[in-house]
């Protein structure tokens, strides 16, 4: 077997177990918050890194998403580019990375639970309105050409495809 698989981030990717790993981060987050539960910015940011490296194969919530909750789920499946999610949970990363970084490096609780705050908002978007932030400046910085188109073909039109589903 081939250890690179372990490293490869699904393409194409099941919207439902999207929007339901972020309603698991949702949550985490705001117990992170409501309950002044510092050590599960931690368990956040691993979560992120396990996604980002591995897509769900090393994140707890990611397995448990996407072999026992969304396959009995009696919902139509939707399958939509892996690369903007990838981007995505990078940006989990880089805010639980920080975020984790202030409070248990420096102290910084305010900004640390702000930043957790700010993950809440966008999990709550991706969760409960299927608006991925992160797939949308993924799509932005291709249009821009920070990001070559190669890195997703699907994506290019992304934004005319949502306008014609709903018209």
């Amino acid at each position: 077997m081939n250890p690179r698989w372990l490293f490869e981030f699904p393409d194409p990717v099941s919207e439902v177990s999207a929007r339901l790993v972020a309603a698991g981060v949702l949550a985490m987050a705001l117990a992170a918050l409501v309950f002044q539960q510092p050590w599960l910015i931690i368990v956040l940011a691993l979560g992120f890194w396990a996604r980002v490296l591995t897509g769900p194969k090393l994140s707890p919530l990611g397995l448990v998403v996407t072999k026992a909750i969304t396959p009995r789920l009696p919902l139509k499946a939707k399958m939509v580019p892996g690369p903007p999610k990838r981007f995505a949970q990078g940006i989990g990363v880089v805010v639980t990375s920080v975020a984790a970084l202030l409070f248990f490096g420096f102290g910084l609780s305010t900004w640390s639970y702000g930043l957790v705050g700010l993950l809440a908002l966008f999990a709550f978007l991706e969760s409960a309105l299927a608006f991925c932030a992160g797939c949308q400046m993924f799509v932005l910085l291709m249009r821009l050409r920070v990001i070559p188109e190669s890195a997703c073909p699907e994506c290019q039109n992304i934004w005319l495809r949502g306008r014609a589903a709903s018209s």
